[in-house]
């Protein structure tokens, strides 16, 4: 499979500490990668500097082959996000949050497409409702709905069942499987539940400090690690048993 994300040696300094250093990986067409790590391991930031939020110190970033600081809008058109992290505007209802997405990506049949995801992640309910006034496993709910609507070639989500129920949760991972499914979709993945991690990534990148200290199946990391137990691998790394980076 072709690589649609190169990430080249990036790296990300705040003053004098760096939040990724050198780190390079690959998503391929229709791979669903697991970013992995600790908390700020960095999986956030390299995210951000996949999105435009934040300049990268250095490192070169293509996305379907073309350099992204030169092609931002062309590549930014086929990509969209979910994260925990990133609100909303609050004073919309979940609906005209949903439209004014479909307009700024010049989507067709933007009604059909909205009635479509808020059924599928059983939005109904608080369809009509102001976006400041959703619980967390809501507005979770509406970032989803608003990266899966536009339908992207590219589909960056951060913890994106980390506040939702179990039923809502494995619906959402089927969605993401369904949709991968049916357009070749790419994925770049971040969860703390390892469960989850084995079960949606093809592949795996382990982050420490920054910094990959693993990459392969999630077979193959357990096998570095010695353990039988992906869990037990982070748990690891989060108490510090860290071995020299690839």
């Amino acid at each position: 499979m072709a690589a649609v994300v190169e990430v080249q040696n990036l790296t990300k300094c705040f003053d004098s500490f760096r939040a990724v250093d050198g780190i390079s990986f690959e998503i391929r067409e229709g791979e669903i990668l697991g970013l992995l790590g600790p908390n700020g391991a960095g999986k956030t930031t390299t995210i951000h500097m996949l999105l435009g939020v934040i300049t990268p110190t250095s490192g070169a970033i293509r996305i379907f082959g073309l350099p992204f600081e030169r092609h931002r809008e062309v590549i930014l058109g086929q990509v969209n996000f979910s994260s925990t992290y990133v609100s909303m505007p609050q004073a919309l209802t979940v609906e005209e949050n949903l439209r004014v997405v479909g307009k700024l990506y010049g989507l067709d049949r933007i009604a059909s497409r909205i009635d479509h995801i808020i059924k599928r992640l059983e939005m109904e309910e608080f369809r009509t409702k102001l976006t400041r006034k959703l619980s967390s496993g809501q507005m979770t709910r509406l970032s989803l709905a608003k990266a899966f609507l536009t339908e992207p070639k590219v589909l960056f989500l951060d913890e994106p069942t980390g506040s939702l129920d179990p039923d809502i949760a494995a619906k959402t991972r089927a969605l993401i499987l369904e949709m991968r499914r049916s357009s070749g979709m790419s994925v770049l993945y971040t969860s703390h539940n390892m469960r989850e991690m084995e079960e949606m990534s093809d592949r795996i990148v382990f982050l420490s400090r920054g910094r990959i200290i693993a990459e392969g199946t999630a077979k193959a990391i357990k096998a570095r690690f010695g353990e039988t137990d992906l869990e037990e691998v982070f748990l690891k790394l989060a108490r510090g048993g860290v071995p020299s980076p690839l």
